[in-house]
């Protein structure tokens, strides 16, 4: 199985900082945060990784990480063109992955669990995609899933629904087979000009195989001020604890 990183967009909730950086490379503990995905997939047996960004950023990636050899990894980068949504950055995944499964993580979701056993239980589906969802106390600003408890099913996808039927959010961590690629191909671009995830998504829903598994740690989404301080927080107080140990 491959992993796929997008650390590509504007960063428009993180300004002025990423008027001239990639929000990508901001520091969260003592790293850049996307150190903290390229962490998690290796921790979970993913060694070979293609990082998506823009045209701009691309010289500082390969400048920090070269080909990830330093990190233990293997690392290959794209580039978007344009910032044309998740779903089309994902389309730039296909000669990458082949004829594999992979995982998909949006760069500037940073989490507490270990991506091992989830992408096992992916393994075991052998077809499909899943999701993973994650309790939120304000689901209006998030894509919240509607869900089948018992078969494990995500029945649903509402983006920051005014009245959420429930409060799982829909975290940037996503598990696909090769049928996503068909079915980025017949999406139609959403009012703000993007190809969207969420419709991606939706189409697994409507061949009914779309599953989930749920985070009990912390997870945070750096992509605003508040945020970002946050995940900060989190980091030092987790190279604290590993101090004291």
């Amino acid at each position: 199985m491959k992993g796929v990183i997008l650390a590509g967009g504007t960063g428009s909730r993180l300004r002025p900082f990423t008027t001239i950086m990639n929000k990508h490379l901001l520091p969260v503990g003592a790293k850049p945060m996307i150190y903290w995905s390229i962490f998690k997939l290796r921790e979970a047996g993913i060694h070979d990784i293609l990082i998506i960004t823009n045209r701009e950023s691309l010289t500082y990636f390969i400048q920090l990480f070269d080909d990830g050899q330093e990190l233990d990894v293997k690392l290959t980068y794209k580039i978007q063109k344009e910032a044309s949504g998740i779903a089309d950055a994902i389309s730039l995944a296909k000669g990458f992955v082949e004829d594999e499964s992979f995982i998909v993580m949006l760069g500037d979701n940073l989490l507490e669990d270990s991506l091992s056993p989830f992408i096992q239980k992916y393994k075991e589906k052998k077809e499909g995609a899943m999701v993973l969802l994650k309790e939120v106390h304000d689901p209006e600003r998030f894509g919240i899933a509607e869900i089948d408890n018992e078969k494990k099913e995500v029945l649903s996808i509402i983006e920051k629904p005014s009245n959420p039927k429930t409060n799982y959010c829909v975290v940037g961590i996503y598990m696909y087979d090769q049928q996503v690629f068909q079915f980025i191909d017949q999406l139609i671009p959403s009012e703000r000009g993007e190809l969207e995830v969420t419709d991606i998504n939706r189409f697994y829903i409507k061949n009914k195989q779309l599953t989930y598994e749920e985070l009990k740690g912390w997870w945070l989404d750096a992509g605003t001020h508040y945020s970002l301080h946050e995940a900060n927080v989190r980091m030092y107080q987790r190279s604290r604890k590993r101090k004291d140990k």
